[in-house]
């Protein structure tokens, strides 16, 4: 995979990143589970790239 491809994917998962954290901390209004949320996603676009 091309490193362009794989940046193109990276800005595709920070999109759910922004507005999936502004989310999560409206029903929560809890950083915490904030920082949760994006770890997960961190480690699941982690795990795509590496592929």
């Amino acid at each position: 995979m091309s490193i362009s491809r794989k940046l193109g994917i990276l800005v595709f998962c920070a999109v759910p990143a922004i507005v999936g954290g502004g989310i999560v901390y409206s029903v929560y209004h809890s950083y915490p589970a904030v920082a949760v949320y994006e770890v997960m996603l961190l480690l699941a676009a982690g795990a795509w790239i590496s592929r």
